[in-house]
């Protein structure tokens, strides 16, 4: 819950104390626990808190300017289809091939070898990077039809909405170029991080979100439409994150000259296992893109609402999840070239460890108190009551499926550590075809609703399919030890959930100004925080049991 805390002192704009509050609590776990894999979780988690917080506050900015209409709806669909390439092509299906094979390279200590295979992917996945985006660009109108066929539909009948086609085809020209930018701050954060220096890629980030921030204060009077400030936001923010990590990359020796390696071994088998990956990766994103088209047939506000109570679950899945499965992946690669099994068994139970004890009471809680934390976050400007009560439905069925998707991040990477990467594919088709079909089932009573219900069981299905994989595989499997603290995790988290909305049904939210609810949700969290501690530390949970 400290992810909140932060949150909540940060609308009491106290920046400092917020960031005071995270690099204490980094400090004494890092003194505590003299793990390796956990001090690099932490400094990743740390910088990506900094980064989740201007997100927030990004997003806060939005939320005023355009509230949950058909603007905000054409921004976040133009922004989606760019971040779901660069999914693929940076962080991830890319890192998960790339990152393996680096390790490799490495491990033959020939640093020759090593700034040669970088020098050929660097330009190759370049190359191929930058004629995708300029195809987007010129395919725009295609591209906006594809995703947003029910704004096509509506173009062509000449109804009201077929705005927010033409809306989103002439934005999708300014944000696609960011596939290009941010594909290679992508391959430069996967080189640091196989560096150990996991600090710049964690802190890229947050130079997206100043640069949105900075575009939309400085430029939403210059344009008839607010969302374009924004779109060129991201066009910005895109090009200042490589030029940041460029000189980290020199610093580091690693900074060369691109050249053209379609035909390299080295780049062969990135290649090779990259392309099943493409899919396997992107499925919880294809699935919000096929979510996407079927809202785009509701009522106006549905994205939108879909995308804040997405935004909201992305903070404790980017802090803790995303944190956890970027330092995990470099070292399940090591484990795998060393053959040391014990050692990849422990690493697994440790992700998994961290995973559960952040990830459950963070779920619970966002369960608990979705409607109040969207409150006070968003509730200002265009976003009003309703535009809260809309989007605190659809984070109630997105948050039952925090853990699973925190689980697919620490998974995933068993595999991939492996070199296997048809295998996760398999899977994912398979989470896929379900999610549809969860669509169907739960879209026509539920509406936008619905489809973050999908989203979620058809990721705890993934996570479940992954973990069996890994056992059926004889890799990894749950020791009675590790299910045991889960449990108790579990046990505690609950506690805390029962306590938390004990509370907050002592409280009437609606007669409440904004102090008093920004109040009121800082006092929830931390008695849901010194819940969970208490209730842990007389479960005998203690800080021993999340060393690595």
């Amino acid at each position: 819950m400290l992810y909140c805390q932060c949150l909540c002192v940060l609308f009491y704009q106290d920046c400092t104390q917020a960031m005071n509050l995270v690099l204490i609590y980094a400090h004494f776990i890092t003194r505590s626990l003299s793990s390796m894999l956990l001090k690099s979780g932490i400094i990743v988690s740390v910088m990506t808190l900094l980064s989740r917080v201007l997100g927030l506050v990004r997003d806060v900015v939005v939320a005023n300017l355009m509230g949950a209409g058909a603007s905000a709806d054409v921004f976040f669909f133009a922004n989606k289809i760019p971040n779901f390439l660069r999914r693929l092509f940076a962080e991830g299906a890319f890192a998960q091939a790339f990152v393996p094979v680096l390790s490799q390279v490495h491990a033959q200590d020939d640093r020759k070898l090593s700034l040669d295979f970088i020098a050929k992917i660097s330009g190759t996945l370049g190359v191929i990077v930058f004629f995708t985006a300029v195809f987007g660009v010129i395919a725009s109108p295609v591209i906006a039809a594809l995703f947003g066929t029910g704004w096509f539909i509506a173009f062509v009948n000449d109804e009201p909405d077929g705005q927010k086609f033409e809306l989103a085809s002439t934005m999708l020209k300014i944000t696609f170029p960011y596939l290009f930018f941010i594909t290679l701050t992508g391959l430069s954060g996967a080189i640091l991080n196989t560096l150990n220096r996991f600090a710049v890629a964690a802190f890229t980030p947050v130079l997206l979100n100043v640069s949105i921030i900075t575009c939309a204060w400085l430029l939403h009077d210059q344009f008839s439409t607010p969302a374009f400030a924004l779109a060129w936001g991201v066009f910005f923010g895109g090009l200042i994150q490589l030029a940041f990590q460029l000189p980290f990359l020199y610093r580091a020796g690693v900074l060369v000259r691109p050249r053209w390696g379609w035909s390299d071994p080295n780049v062969k088998k990135v290649r090779t296992l990259m392309i099943p990956a493409l899919f396997g990766v992107s499925v919880s994103q294809i699935n919000l893109l096929f979510d996407t088209l079927i809202a785009s047939f509701l009522m106006t506000g549905s994205v939108s609402w879909l995308y804040y109570s997405d935004r909201l679950l992305e903070f404790p899945l980017g802090l803790f999840g995303i944190a956890i499965a970027t330092v995990i992946l470099p070292a399940l690669s090591r484990d795998h070239v060393s053959q040391d099994k014990d050692k990849f068994q422990r690493n697994m139970n440790w992700a998994l460890t961290m995973v559960c004890a952040l990830g459950i009471p963070s779920c619970l809680g966002l369960m608990v108190l979705a409607q109040p934390i969207l409150s006070v976050i968003f509730e200002r400007g265009a976003f009003t009551a309703n535009d809260v009560s809309m989007a605190g439905m659809s984070l109630l069925a997105y948050a039952a499926g925090l853990v699973s998707f925190m689980l697919i991040k620490i998974f995933a990477p068993g595999y991939y550590a492996r070199q296997d990467t048809k295998t996760p594919v398999k899977f994912g088709i398979i989470a896929m075809i379900a999610n549809m079909g969860f669509n169907i089932i739960f879209a026509v009573p539920f509406g936008y609703v619905g489809l973050a219900i999908a989203t979620s069981l058809s990721a705890t299905l993934n996570a479940f399919l992954l973990y069996r994989g890994l056992v059926k595989a004889g890799v990894y499997r749950c020791e009675s030890l590790v299910v045991w603290r889960l449990l108790k995790m579990l046990l505690a988290a609950a506690v805390m959930a029962l306590c938390v909305w004990f509370l907050r049904e002592q409280i009437d939210w609606s007669v409440l100004d904004f102090t008093a609810r920004v109040g009121y949700v800082c006092a929830w969290l931390s008695a849901a925080l010194l819940t969970y501690v208490s209730a842990l530390l007389v479960l005998g949970v203690r800080p021993s049991d999340f060393k690595s």
